[in-house]
C-alpha cells in the first residue's frame, strides 16, 4: 500500500520567516509552493516542508539528509555561506574538518558513507552524505 507512495519530510519552524531566510541564504533553496504556515521545497526527486510550530524537534538525531556526489565541495560551499558544521569526537566516531567516515551502508548504497551535519535556524539537525562505493 505505501511502498509506491512518495515520502516527504516535515520540519518544524518556530519562526517561518527566519527559517525561509536560512534556507535561501545559507542553502540556496527557495520554496516551490507556500500556504499559510508552511513552505514546500523540492530537491531532486524528494520534497520537504517547513511548518510553523510552537514546538521544536529534539535535534538529537538527523531529521533529513541530502545525498551528494562531492561532500568536500558541498561542505566548502555551505561554509562560505555561513553554515556551521557539527564537530563530533566520541570513541569510534569522529569528524575531521566537519566530515566523518561512517562504517557500513545499505548494500545498494555502497560500503560506507562520508557524512557531515549542521543545524538550521530552528535547531533541526540536517545531514549531507556521500556514499563510499
Amino acid at each position: 500500500m505505501l511502498n509506491h507512495s512518495h515520502v516527504a519530510t516535515r520540519l518544524p519552524a518556530r519562526d517561518l520567516d527566519r527559517a525561509r531566510a536560512f534556507y535561501a541564504e545559507k542553502l540556496g533553496l527557495e520554496p516551490v509552493e507556500e500556504r499559510p504556515g508552511g513552505l514546500l521545497y523540492r530537491c531532486g526527486g524528494g520534497r520537504f516542508a517547513l511548518f510553523a510550530s510552537t514546538g521544536t524537534a529534539s535535534g538529537d538525531h538527523t531529521q533529513m539528509a541530502w545525498e551528494v556526489d562531492d561532500i568536500e565541495a558541498v561542505v566548502e560551499e555551505l561554509r562560505s555561506r555561513g553554515v556551521v558544521f557539527e564537530e563530533v569526537d566520541v570513541p569510534g566516531f569522529r569528524t575531521v574538518g566537519g566530515i566523518a567516515h561512517v562504517e557500513g551502508n545499505y548494500p545498494s548504497a555502497g560500503t560506507g558513507e562520508r557524512a557531515a551535519w549542521f543545524r538550521d535556524s530552528e535547531g533541526n539537525l540536517l545531514g549531507i552524505g556521500q556514499p563510499v562505493r
